[in-house]
């Protein structure tokens, strides 16, 4: 109570400290400075670069030329890339920060939602003529929680206090409590009943005289020590003692202890079900082909590529001759063109182009002072050298590809919302202007641009003569001429994503399908390059309908999607892009030591069925000689049961199945596609959800009864470890949020393996063995005590008085019993090397009724044999009974502990000693307590009596009676049938 008080103490002093932070509030006289729990929806707030964003925010303002700013979110979706976020333009273009007070406007947002990746609403001012009306999506929000990253920023309060999208998505996890302690939990039910029937006994036998229910309340007092107070205790201490020893350990740094509850279900798992990406791979990405259709270029060849890029830029620039504009040749952009087959030469420079133009990847340069670290970004009079150029993008798989054609020789080397500049080979700088850009999402898995090649003039006075010429209601195609000229002025969408949602969009192609299985099979993630290209009539067609769209209240996503859709069809297929993520160090042999340890291993990813496949074999999750059942895509009921007819008839294959056809078979053959499953050496499960992976790990769970343990590294793995019965996070390229949400935080996979073998298993025998001890220690001493008034004609009477029995459990007998946390069986490197003795633990015989059956009868005999033999040896000088027996219990329980323990610590040795002393030394100072019923005997403990030779040997024949036996029955069972660790420690 008292650590659970100072826990809540300091969570409230956090939470006053963030409460109380100053944030500048802009008001009509100026800035105001509040406290962040004073911030009410409507507030203009002010906030400063590295400062936290409080509240959720609609961004309207910001000191960056580029009118937008990066945010770093980690806290929040635990990814570490910086996210760009736009400013609301109609605010951004005021001149001043005092003309936010000028506008009459307001902005009309959605109820509050816990989707952190979308947002919809409007910004409108009325006191223009017309109203301007601009939609806000996701990236004109500043979430709570996140931090600014560059620049200044103002925005207005829209959501506060559990409103926000951090407080949203706080959900309180399930309390997860080890199967041990509902074992023991079982147990103590049992021993209370075991309680009640004895004193229910003692007053039968009594003969239910006088007032008996007072007896029977006497009796449970006087046998309360059977029910292990301290039992909860000593696991406690246990356990926070094994958690310290896996963060110490040096063969597995990093380790962090989140819940310290359960490390005993570290020792007795079945199933690990695993992430992919950055938990057995390194979710660092390496571009390692690119397919043309009828070439394919890889690591060796890519000098070729770099080649070609460099003769078509030179060619180009002796084309355009004086003429430095950065364009590319002229090219007419009706569909209707004759096609000409192009050479290899002019189809790589397009690919690489399109490469580097489609994506959210944002160079960032370190500032020259480099000595504060900050950023500042890149203008085209900014020196673009490359030393101190890096790349920011939400996933990895893009900066591979950015890096890339930095190095065939098209560098990104500057970009900010409407334009990107390319340096060419010859160092000229090439200017593109961003007219739509469409993210990446889970469901339409594609992204693209629309990019229009940049004149001198710059975008800026593009678009003001477009302007223009729409006040002057002039017809705008005509003058188009005045703006443009044909050769520069093309426009291109160009669009990549992964090949089943692409394969419909792009052009009859013989070889797309093909070669994407192949790059698969070899273990590369695909992204298929396509573009269109665009008329200037097309292009304003499209965006007229897109604003509409984007301006909806009322489904925006499926109207914004429609009207995008209508531009991707019959796109012109460039190329197949293949991206590596290599395995993470020791996967192989940690997964091989897994499946030795009798552990299945289940594989849930959200990655494509070929790639999985691959990562299993290259991995060895599937055994090279193993057979693998694809289970082939169902829809239908009728569908679902031929292919679980045709799996059941296969025997010893991995199965690999995608999330939907999970579904359809969950839906309607639950059970029989769990059981199924769980017969084979391993499981792979592609295409899924974060939410379908907690489903398959509740139906583990419940199907199994068996104990799961989930292990990711990224924020979409969240839900799986809060589901399973342990979970351990990775701290890996996705963030923190799996390392922060998981009861163990680890820093590489094959640190699994120690954690488990060594760690998982000790920690589960250690709390086995110090349960069933504290359990032997309560019922030895109301065994003795039974004796004691069944000899006394059932009196209710007890054996030993006040601080006696408060030592018994504490002082005398705790460092003893407490010191089997340091046991151990094999030697660390012993249970590395057999994997195969973790097996033994999952079938839960460390503590079983069995083994709390031979405790009990070990109690009884030697609780009987001490008091019996205190009573026959000591008839003569009856009052010192007490004496000599509690003596020889003492010395019976730190015997027992020397019985119990398989390897010695010095700690073991200097806890016996210190207990054996501190004994001894009482016996001096509390010889009033030594006494049988003080009250009705008056006798005290003779202090000359029990230094004679007399004593010493009936205590010592009384313990040697009591211990002996089990000593010999131990060295018997060992040699006749000694268990498996003794095997290999011999």
């Amino acid at each position: 109570m008292t650590r659970e008080a100072i826990d809540e103490f300091r969570r409230f002093q956090r939470d006053k400290e963030v409460n109380s932070q100053l944030y500048s509030k802009l008001t009509v006289r100026g800035k105001v400075q509040v406290k962040s729990s004073d911030i009410q929806v409507g507030d203009l707030i002010i906030v400063e670069k590295n400062q936290r964003i409080p509240s959720d925010m609609v961004f309207l303002r910001t000191s960056e030329k580029a009118g937008s700013c990066f945010i770093r979110t980690d806290q929040l979706d635990g990814e570490t890339d910086w996210k760009l976020k736009v400013a609301v333009s109609c605010t951004q273009r005021l001149p001043a920060l005092g003309d936010l007070f000028s506008i009459s406007a307001y902005v009309h947002a959605q109820k509050p939602q816990i989707d952190i990746h979308s947002f919809e609403g409007t910004f409108t001012r009325e006191d223009s003529d017309p109203p301007i009306h601009e939609s806000l999506s996701i990236e004109n929000t500043l979430w709570a929680s996140t931090i600014v990253a560059s620049g200044t920023v103002i925005g207005v309060v829209i959501y506060t206090g559990k409103e926000t999208r951090s407080v949203m998505n706080t959900s309180n996890p399930k309390n997860k409590v080890g199967l041990l302690d509902l074992e023991l939990n079982r147990l103590t039910k049992a021993l209370f009943l075991a309680l009640v029937a004895l004193s229910v006994v003692m007053v039968t036998l009594q003969g239910f005289v006088g007032p008996w229910y007072r007896n029977l309340f006497r009796f449970l007092l006087l046998f309360s020590y059977i029910i292990p107070i301290s039992l909860r205790v000593n696991l406690d201490m246990g356990k926070a003692v094994y958690g310290w020893m896996m963060m110490k350990d040096e063969n597995i740094p990093g380790t962090v202890v989140r819940t310290s509850t359960i490390p005993e279900e570290l020792g007795r798992l079945v199933y690990l079900l695993t992430d992919k990406t950055g938990t057995l791979t390194q979710n660092e990405m390496i571009f390692k082909r690119l397919h043309l259709g009828t070439v394919s270029y890889g690591a060796d060849t890519m000098d070729e590529i770099q080649s070609h890029v460099r003769d078509s830029y030179s060619q180009m620039q002796s084309q355009a001759g004086g003429n430095n504009t950065g364009s590319t040749p002229p090219r007419k952009a009706q569909s209707s063109a004759p096609k000409v087959r192009k050479s290899v030469s002019s189809r790589i420079h397009e690919a690489v182009k399109a490469i580097v133009l489609c994506h959210n990847v944002t160079p960032v340069y370190e500032s020259r002072a480099g000595v504060t670290g900050e950023t500042e970004f890149a203008e085209a009079d900014q020196d673009f050298s490359d030393e101190n150029r890096t790349y920011q993008a939400s996933s990895p798989d893009e900066v591979a590809l950015v890096q890339w054609t930095e190095s065939v020789g098209l560098t990104l080397v500057s970009r900010d919302l409407t334009s990107m500049q390319l340096k060419t080979p010859s160092g000229q700088v090439l200017s593109f202007c961003i007219l739509q850009l469409f993210p990446f999402t889970s469901e339409s898995k594609r992204m693209g641009v629309i990019v229009r090649v940049r004149l001198r003039r710059g975008c800026h006075a593009m678009a003001l003569d477009i302007l223009f010429s729409r006040l002057l209601d002039t017809d705008f195609p005509q003058r188009k001429l005045n703006i443009y000229d044909e050769s520069t002025a093309e426009i291109t969408f160009y669009m990549k994503g992964a090949d089943v949602a692409m394969s419909p969009i792009v052009q009859y192609n013989d070889w797309l399908e093909e070669e994407c299985g192949n790059m698969a099979r070899e273990g590369l993630r695909t992204l298929v390059v396509a573009k269109k290209a665009l008329t200037e009539e097309q292009y304003q067609d499209f965006e007229s309908r897109y604003t509409q769209a984007k301006l909806s209240m009322h489904d925006r996503s499926l109207k914004v999607a429609a009207v995008v859709e209508s531009l991707e069809r019959e796109m012109e297929l460039l190329c197949l892009t293949g991206v590596e993520d290599q395995l993470q160090a020791d996967v192989r042999p940690t997964l091989e030591m897994l499946r030795n340890a009798g552990i299945k291993i289940w594989m849930l990813t959200g990655d494509k069925l070929e790639t999985a496949t691959c990562i299993a074999k290259s991995s060895h999750l599937v055994s090279r000689t193993q057979d693998t059942h694809i289970f082939r895509q169902v829809t239908s009921r009728g569908e679902a049961h031929l292919e679980l007819n045709a799996f059941r008839r296969k025997h010893d294959c991995a199965l690999v199945i995608s999330g939907d056809s999970l579904e359809v078979c969950l839906k309607y053959y639950e059970h029989e596609f769990v059981e199924l499953a769980c017969q084979c050496p391993a499981v792979v499960c592609c295409r899924c959800s974060p939410t379908q992976k907690a489903r398959i790990v509740t139906l583990l769970q419940q199907h199994t009864g068996r104990r799961t343990c989930a292990i990711g590294d990224g924020g979409n793995d969240v839900s799986m470890i809060q589901a399973a019965d342990c979970g351990i996070g990775i701290e890996g390229k996705e963030g923190k949020q799996a390392s922060l949400a998981a009861d163990f935080s680890i820093a590489q996979f094959r640190h699994i393996g120690r954690l488990l073998m060594v760690h998982g298993r000790n920690s589960y025998k250690r709390s086995a063995a110090l349960g069933q001890f504290v359990m032997h220690r309560g019922l030895i001493i109301s065994t003795m005590q039974a004796v004691f008034s069944s000899v006394f004609y059932f009196a209710s009477v007890p054996l030993y008085q006040g601080f006696l029995m408060v030592g018994y459990a504490t002082i005398y007998t705790m460092f003893p019993v407490f010191s089997l946390v340091l046991d151990q069986d094999v030697k660390p490197e012993m249970a590395m090397l057999y994997p195969e003795l973790y097996k033994d633990l999952t079938k839960g015989r460390s503590l079983s009724f069995k083994t709390f059956l031979i405790w009990v009868l070990i109690s009884i005999y030697q609780g009987g044999i001490l008091m019996y033999g205190a009573l026959v040896l000591f008839e003569s000088e009856f009052v010192h009974v007490v004496a000599i027996s509690f003596t020889a219990l003492i010395l019976t329980e730190l015997l027992m502990v020397a019985l119990t323990v398989r390897t010695w610590h010095w700690l073991m040795v200097v806890a016996e000693l210190l207990s054996l002393g501190c004994y001894v030394s009482s016996l001096a100072f509390l010889n009033e307590y030594f006494g049988i019923g003080r009250v009705s005997f008056g006798a005290f403990l003779d202090v000359a009596f029990i230094t004679t030779v007399t004593f010493l040997w009936k205590v010592s024949a009384i313990t040697v009676v009591s211990c002996l036996p089990l000593y010999v029955l131990k060295y018997l069972r060992r040699k006749l049938s000694p268990p498996s660790y003794c095997k290999l420690a011999s």
